[in-house]
């Protein structure tokens, strides 16, 4: 396995420059003024924040590579988020919670080991390269797993859901791998 720092490719994916739209819904019809972020299900405090309020936790800028399932990959993408583990330290996920359901307005879901959602490295981000996010690209809210395809990376986050258990979210009911991992090729179920 080759290493995890920006500019290392997993094998089977190309370089691409421009940062292609996919999407598996419609962007949804919200107001980034009143759009919230709920954090719910094995959690101590159950929570619901503003975008302003996100905005206000420890912001950070990383650089990481962006892979996709389709074998594609951006490299070098400038994020500026706030540390998951951050938000959910304010929420104090229960002993049992082991897994999380991400989810977005539309009713797209993201099945991830809450291991995945503690990483240093794993944000919800509003900015990419020093620009907004485009709506289209998941703002306000977008999250970003680096070391998993981009599945796993929901746009337009409204919702994390702690759970005991692990729950498949969309493309996980259709057959696309559970732990999606890039660095081990885990594309789909049996790879």
């Amino acid at each position: 396995m080759k290493g995890k720092n920006p500019g290392d490719l997993p094998v089977g994916q190309h370089w691409i420059k421009k940062w292609p739209v996919r999407t598996a819904e419609l962007p949804p019809d919200v107001d980034p003024e009143s759009w919230t972020l709920e954090i719910r299900g094995l959690v101590e405090r159950p929570l619901t924040l503003t975008l302003q309020e996100i905005q206000g936790l420890e912001a950070v800028e990383l650089a990481r590579d962006f892979h996709c399932v389709e074998s594609w990959s951006v490299p070098d993408n400038k994020w500026k988020g706030v540390r998951v583990h951050r938000i959910l330290e304010l929420a104090n996920p229960l002993p049992e919670a082991r897994y999380a359901l991400v989810c977005s307005p539309g009713g797209f879901e993201t099945s991830l080991t809450l291991q995945a959602l503690l990483r240093p490295d794993t944000l919800l981000v509003w900015e990419r390269n020093g620009e907004p996010l485009t709506w289209d690209h998941g703002y306000p809210l977008r999250l970003i797993v680096p070391d998993l395809y981009a599945y796993k990376s929901v746009k337009w986050v409204s919702e994390i859901r702690l759970l005991h258990e692990d729950r498949p979210g969309t493309w996980e009911k259709q057959g696309y791998h559970r732990g999606a991992n890039v660095w081990s090729g885990e594309r789909f179920e049996g790879d």
